[in-house]
């Protein structure tokens, strides 16, 4: 592999982590499509660098959270217990679901998704504060706060409808599990509209879970020889680059300029969806 190649593999996931950093999401939703239409990598071996760069993304990401106390590390616990459960669902049911049916599901939660995200775009990030502390929420100590620099302000927020949002997360790992992409899109949907969390700490406490998650499935490509050194290394260094450089974004860039971003690549992924179910497909393999 040639060093022009390599390279080019670094900028990638660069700006690809840097989007999935800023997002909560895995940047393995931008990163397969690229290096299998662009680069010409084959599937297997783009979705062993895509775990890799999860990886890489959420510890990139971590240090800047963390220290500016973006990440809710107890919620995080709680809803990471319940998307692995309902993942080992979807391992179990695989095959039982026909794939179109699921694909036309998902794309159906993306599009309601995004327009419960559009419709809280207006809503006060100080509202959650004012509202009465919840038994879930009180009994695990999940309420807290973090400075907003684009505010100017310490924000204080109450965790909402913990049972619900853990149903949600539930369903994110089963439906993560049965189309073999990243849970991220739909944790955040579920932290912002049903948990009413403000959105940065959900992007920023769903970059902490997928870490967790991706790191349980690497063990299991690399048995199996699908993460390839000369492409998973730098994609790996640039996805650390691309998430600190993300998560430095994040702290400065407004909640509703973020919500909106959020919102068309949750329409984005939706229409692709769809255009799968009726048998056009924009990339190659999974998302």
């Amino acid at each position: 592999m040639d060093s022009g190649f390599m390279l080019w593999l670094f900028v990638v996931s660069v700006g690809a982590s840097a989007l999935g950093g800023m997002l909560g999401m895995a940047s393995g939703i931008f990163i397969v499509p690229i290096l299998t239409m662009f680069g010409h990598i084959e599937i297997h071996t783009a979705i062993g660098a895509s775990i890799v760069s999860v990886i890489a993304c959420s510890c990139g990401g971590a240090a800047p959270f963390l220290k500016n106390r973006l990440t809710n590390v107890r919620l995080a616990i709680v809803l990471e217990t319940v998307t692995t459960m309902g993942a080992l669902t979807g391992v179990l049911l695989v095959g039982i679901v026909p794939v179109p049916y699921l694909y036309f599901l998902f794309a159906v939660i993306l599009f309601l998704s995004a327009q419960q995200m559009l419709a809280r775009r207006r809503d006060p990030v100080l509202a959650s504060a004012r509202a009465v502390t919840e038994p879930w929420t009180a009994a695990l100590g999940l309420d807290s706060s973090y400075p907003d620099r684009e505010l100017g302000c310490e924000v204080s927020y109450r965790v909402h409808r913990v049972p619900l949002g853990m149903m949600l997360m539930y369903g994110a790992g089963l439906i993560s599990a049965l189309l073999g992409i990243g849970s991220g899109v739909l944790k955040i949907p579920a932290m912002d509209t049903a948990m009413r969390l403000p959105i940065k700490v959900s992007s920023a406490t769903s970059n902490f879970m997928i870490g967790v998650t991706a790191a349980a499935s690497a063990g299991a490509y690399f048995m199996r020889g699908n993460i390839v050194t000369e492409v998973a290394g730098p994609v790996a260094f640039g996805s650390v680059l691309g998430a600190i450089v993300g998560a430095r974004i994040l702290l400065i860039v407004s909640n509703d300029r973020l919500r909106l971003l959020f919102v068309i690549i949750l329409v984005a992924l939706g229409i692709q969806m769809l255009l799968t179910v009726f048998g056009v497909h924009l990339s190659k393999g999974p998302l």
